[in-house]
């Protein structure tokens, strides 16, 4: 990215990231490079997701979680990795924080059938443990190509881990929540709160509805970033 712009970011107050962890993917983990998916179209990239085996995670999954929604939303939600019920169902946010996310999503004025939802990794890792970085390195093409697809008006990052993932990055979630940052095609990222965790910290729902009001903020001036 250009130094000029990257200075005039700086002065609009938003943090630009290139995606590290991307250009090392098909390097770690003996992923053959033609499953490279940057040109790859939906039906293409679902069914390279749906057979992937570039890393160990594929031996114990019961399917690939690759996302659902609108494929032409303005928002996209993006958080960490499938859990149990994820990985049964094959489909990403079920369950209690699924149900969470899409009361948060209806308090900002949105179903979950019109932004669309995806994961850094399309896996689950065993017992729900954190993603490990050649894992990160090998999905996170995959998610950077579903967001060049949607092409959505702004990315929410759910949860710590799936920030510091996208972002490249190892800053707090608390140093990251409301600052306006933005993906190496341009995208705009807010990041706030997992549904799993506000599930066990309730009392943090208050700074979860300071983010969402931002969202609404950001889609409806059509801040572009």
């Amino acid at each position: 990215m250009a130094r000029h712009r990257l200075e005039y970011l700086e002065a609009l107050g938003v943090v630009a990231y290139e995606p590290r962890l991307a250009a090392r993917a098909g390097k770690e983990g003996g992923c053959p490079a033609a499953t490279d998916p940057t040109l790859m179209d939906w039906d293409g990239l679902a069914a390279t997701v749906q057979g992937c085996r570039c890393c160990e995670l594929c031996a114990g999954r019961t399917q690939t979680v690759f996302g659902v929604g609108d494929r032409h939303a303005r928002l996209m939600v993006i958080g960490e990795a499938p859990g149990a019920e994820e990985d049964r169902q094959g489909e990403p946010f079920v369950g209690r924080a699924g149900r969470l996310l899409n009361a948060m999503l209806r308090a900002a004025g949105l179903s979950r059938e019109q932004v669309y939802i995806a994961n850094i990794l399309k896996c689950r890792p065993p017992q729900n443990r954190d993603p490990k970085p050649v894992e990160v390195a090998q999905c996170l093409p995959y998610l950077l190509r579903q967001v060049e697809l949607v092409a959505p008006a702004l990315v929410l990052c759910v949860g710590r881990i799936a920030a510091q993932s996208l972002l490249a990055t190892d800053s707090t979630l608390g140093r990251m929540r409301g600052r306006l940052h933005q993906l190496q095609s341009g995208v705009p990222v807010l990041v706030t709160y997992h549904p799993a965790y506000l599930l066990r910290a309730p009392g943090e729902k208050r700074k979860a509805w300071e983010d969402l009001k931002r969202v609404m903020e950001v889609l409806g001036d059509g801040h572009s970033a």
